[in-house]
């Protein structure tokens, strides 16, 4: 078939201007940046779907291929491997529990210790109950074989520097006031890995304390997120709620508040 001069002078024709060359190679990388983030983003959906079905344990890359109908070989070009996926989705799942527990307590006033403490605990139950099995990939057992890099950890510490700042402004409240509680010796040396990153005026036993409410935090919600409060609290969230600000006014009376 003949091809005219004119529709070959269209399809061939330079751009008029180095400008032009620019804008078009700025639209080319811009589609091809926003297919990248859709099929990111539609594997890490398929991935987390896998997760709520199966577990972290039985997460497959060839799996989701499948199901999303691409070349197996395709998908390493978005994650090289499964643990670089798992990797994403931990990280997710942490700054998406970060950012929900971080905007909660923001809007307590500063001077409210103990509301800003609430806020905290409630948000981060909430997070959880509204995203469970994000909860427990980050939580539950951990993936056999799997061993998080150095990526995961600043997002695992938003929750806890949170908590930090607080019993760290707790504490210079109780210094002005005279009020230091004693620690024994050995729980010092039990601590000095974390030293490091607490102020001075925190003491041992309010950093003890400290640890052990973020470790009980956590215990309360897995505790019911696992189905160990069935058939002892009622399975309304008006009961569990209850239950749960009961055990937030223990923690506070725990870190003398």
């Amino acid at each position: 078939m003949a091809v005219s001069r004119a529709v070959l002078t269209n399809v061939y024709a330079a751009p008029d201007s180095c400008q032009d060359v620019r804008v078009a190679k700025e639209k080319a990388a811009s589609i091809r940046a926003l297919n990248r983030e859709r099929i990111t983003a539609a594997i890490l959906d398929a991935a987390r779907d896998q997760i709520a079905h199966s577990g972290a344990s039985a997460l497959s890359v060839r799996a989701i291929t499948r199901e999303l109908g691409m070349a197996s070989s395709a998908i390493y070009r978005y994650f090289p491997s499964r643990d670089d996926l798992l990797t994403k989705l931990i990280i997710d799942s942490y700054d998406s529990l970060g950012a929900a527990v971080e905007a909660a307590e923001s809007r307590v006033p500063r001077e409210d210790l103990t509301g800003r403490f609430r806020a905290i605990c409630r948000s981060t139950r909430r997070w959880a109950l509204d995203n469970q099995h994000e909860y427990f990939l980050i939580y539950g057992t951990p993936v056999p074989g799997y061993k998080a890099p150095q990526d995961t950890i600043a997002p695992a510490t938003r929750v806890a520097t949170l908590m930090i700042t607080v019993l760290v402004e707790a504490a210079a409240v109780r210094a002005t006031n005279g009020r230091q509680p004693a620690a024994p010796a050995e729980l010092r040396r039990a601590l000095s890995p974390m030293r490091s990153s607490v102020p001075d005026l925190v003491s041992d036993a309010e950093m003890a304390n400290g640890l052990s409410t973020f470790s009980a935090l956590f215990g309360a919600i897995s505790f019911e997120l696992g189905g160990q409060l069935h058939n002892v609290i009622r399975e309304t969230e008006t009961s569990r709620s209850a239950y749960f600000e009961f055990q937030i006014d223990g923690w506070i009376a725990a870190l003398g508040w």
